[in-house]
């Protein structure tokens, strides 16, 4: 049996913690949720995500300071940071890079994103090669979600029998 992703939701917004575990409750993962910058450090210590969606504008410690102790520490460094972010300014971004930030979402975060970040990051997480890492990341980006197989998809969504024959 293998070993259960676990995901830490770092924001001290209620109302946002309770959107990302509705969105985070059809995977099965393990969430713990932190409230401020300095929670976020402590439950890393305790839980030891293996992702954390983490809110940048946060009591305590930024999302940026907590990014960048987390990725400073070598114990730490592996944890995959994905930054949840009302803040969409092109500084904001490039701050967010160079604390270590893996990847980073716009609030009001889209279920449909939020999800497929999430999934190609822990998938990814056993890469413990930071370029080779970034670059599976990209390219499982840019091919998009994965298409169901055929068997799968309910009889009226599937193609006829015969469409593969017409021209």
């Amino acid at each position: 049996m293998s070993e259960r992703d676990r995901v830490l939701i770092a924001d001290d917004n209620e109302q946002n913690v309770e959107l990302l575990e509705a969105f985070l409750a059809e995977r099965d993962i393990d969430v713990a949720i932190a409230v401020d910058g300095q929670d976020t450090l402590d439950k890393v210590a305790s839980f030891e995500p293996h992702l954390i969606l983490l809110d940048v504008m946060m009591p305590r410690l930024s999302g940026f300071e907590v990014c960048q102790k987390l990725k400073d520490d070598p114990a730490t460094s592996g944890i995959m940071i994905l930054m949840v972010t009302a803040l969409n300014e092109g500084g904001d971004i490039e701050r967010a890079v160079e604390a270590g930030a893996d990847d980073f979402v716009s609030k009001p975060v889209h279920k449909l994103e939020l999800l497929l970040r999430v999934d190609k990051m822990l998938e990814l997480r056993h890469v413990t090669d930071e370029k080779e890492r970034l670059r599976r990341y990209i390219e499982s980006m840019e091919a998009g979600p994965k298409a169901p197989p055929l068997e799968e998809l309910p009889e009226d969504e599937a193609p006829p029998d015969d469409a593969a024959s017409q021209p």
